[in-house]
């Protein structure tokens, strides 16, 4: 599906799941505002919400949900935090595009890079933006129309992270609130944020060939974290890169190898879900790789979705970003001119 608010570049999307109606609407950001597309039936998706940008448009606009509400964040100056009751939209007619506004505004912040939020703990957390040196500017949603500036961290800008409740086989962090911090050209830190009142650095790192150390995400069993780099390629004419990152000891990480792709282009979002990542690389599009054999340090290609066939090459074009949660299994794919649902085959699906 293309046209989703008149023609403005894309970039990130996320997805809800309607625990009541089992409704599936896909998040999709664009430069100017937000797209709610239904996408229960991904043979008939419908656009039919629109979310305005707050002030200025900007190519970075970045989406989490939590508790049946859209967390929304845009690189765009005096933007703040836009927060959409998701209920609000079941109501809406299919066959026409309403015009929202939000159901609240948080204003601690103007612009930001990107928001995580971790479901277990019920905390957001705002990366890139005018506070706190473009560190954690960290949230308690547990009341998701009324958030509340609860800690920070400010030991380095993050340009994404991933918090996590830490179940791995470090049991000096059994149970705590940690965060995994892809920090651009600082490399990797690991934050203990239990404490939201006196985080701590944990541990840090960097790697050969560092460019700009982009994002990554944690294996389910919290032994390792898969990261990726957006210059490198461009920088040192690498192949797609995935890092996989022991994480079995947070006091001393270590980069136990990475998979490198048969092309070029450069990676960017990735998130796990069983023994997959699901990762959108620009122009080579959503590629899926098993992560099952990440422990001696190897990475299988198990499917991929091309969203631009014409190239590979080492460009900003092409995919942003997927969405590999909804309960049906099939995946949203947001590029920087379309949206896309697809359907991996049962061998790939977990």
């Amino acid at each position: 599906i293309g046209n989703l608010g008149g023609g403005a570049n894309g970039n990130d999307c996320w997805g809800w799941n309607d625990p009541n109606s089992d409704r599936e609407i896909a998040i999709y950001g664009r430069s100017n505002g937000t797209s709610f597309i239904d996408v229960t039936d991904p043979t008939d998706m419908k656009y039919f919400a629109n979310l305005p940008t707050a002030t200025n448009p900007s190519l970075w606009r970045d989406i989490k949900v939590y508790q049946n509400h859209a967390f929304i964040v845009s690189e765009a100056g005096g933007h703040g935090l836009q927060i959409v009751r998701l209920a609000n939209l079941l109501g809406l007619p299919l066959d026409e595009v309403t015009t929202l506004t939000p159901d609240a505004t948080y204003e601690g912040f103007g612009n930001a890079h990107n928001i995580m939020i971790n479901e277990e703990t019920g905390f957001a957390y705002a990366i890139g933006t005018n506070t706190f040196g473009g560190g954690m500017h960290i949230l308690d949603i547990e009341d998701p129309l009324n958030p509340v500036l609860v800690g920070s961290y400010d030991g380095a800008y993050s340009h994404d992270i991933h918090p996590i409740l830490y179940h791995g086989p470090d049991e000096d962090y059994a149970g705590r609130e940690v965060v995994l911090c892809f920090n651009g050209g600082s490399g990797i830190a690991i934050v203990d944020v239990e404490d939201k009142t006196d985080t701590q650095l944990i541990s840090q790192l960097s790697y050969a060939q560092a460019g700009y150390t982009h994002q990554g995400w944690a294996s389910e069993d919290h032994r390792f974290c898969f990261f990726n780099d957006e210059l490198d390629e461009m920088n040192f004419g690498n192949n797609t890169r995935t890092y996989i990152l022991d994480i079995s000891d947070l006091d001393v990480p270590s980069i136990v190898g990475f998979f490198e792709a048969p092309v070029e282009a450069v990676d960017h979002n990735m998130y796990v879900i069983g023994d997959k990542v699901y990762q959108s690389n620009y122009l080579s599009g959503l590629r899926i790789l098993d992560v099952s054999g990440a422990a001696s340090g190897t990475l299988e290609l198990v499917g991929y979705f091309d969203t631009n066939p014409e190239s590979n090459a080492p460009a900003f074009e092409g995919t942003w970003s997927n969405f590999p949660y909804f309960n049906s299994g099939n995946v949203a794919v947001s590029t920087m001119s379309h949206f896309f649902m697809v359907q991996p085959s049962e061998s790939i699906a977990p």
